[in-house]
């Protein structure tokens, strides 16, 4: 096991048990919940969740802090609620599965130009899209806001 030379301010750990057709928890008892397996992926659906669920959940939320911390960085005057949206799709190809990512952010408020800075800043500050950087395509939507030029 190799060295990091960077400074862990923060870790977690979830537990799987089952696999995609089981349920997953936190050894602290704040999340836990059951999984299915998707129809489209030869399951019965169900009421549980998944993982691409769960990774669109994650990646929005950290995404939209990420937009802050770049508003806060960049001094961004005053804007509405902003949105991330992050739709993530399973995919095949000849290797095997990969994940397939696109991000919806609004960014009410904020003329276009200023709007797309700041959503592109923040792509590259998320640590989610760091992690994804150079191994899947993200992509990126700027959500206009009605008068937003």
């Amino acid at each position: 096991m190799s060295q990091t030379t960077h400074k862990i301010i923060f870790r977690t750990r979830a537990t799987a048990h089952g696999g995609r057709a089981g349920h997953i928890d936190t050894p602290d008892h704040h999340f836990a919940a059951k999984l299915s397996v998707p129809q489209e992926l030869g399951g019965g659906g169900g009421v549980g969740t998944n993982p691409e669920q769960l990774f669109a959940a994650g990646y929005a939320a950290c995404f939209q802090s990420a937009v802050g911390a770049v508003a806060r960085r960049d001094k961004v005057q005053q804007f509405g609620t902003t949105e991330v949206t992050a739709d993530v799709g399973l995919a095949r190809d000849d290797l095997g599965y990969m994940l397939d990512v696109e991000l919806h952010v609004k960014l009410p408020g904020l003329p276009r130009e200023q709007a797309q800075h700041v959503m592109e800043e923040a792509h590259k500050l998320c640590p989610y899209s760091r992690a994804l950087r150079g191994n899947v395509e993200v992509r990126l939507h700027l959500v206009e806001d009605e008068g937003q030029a």
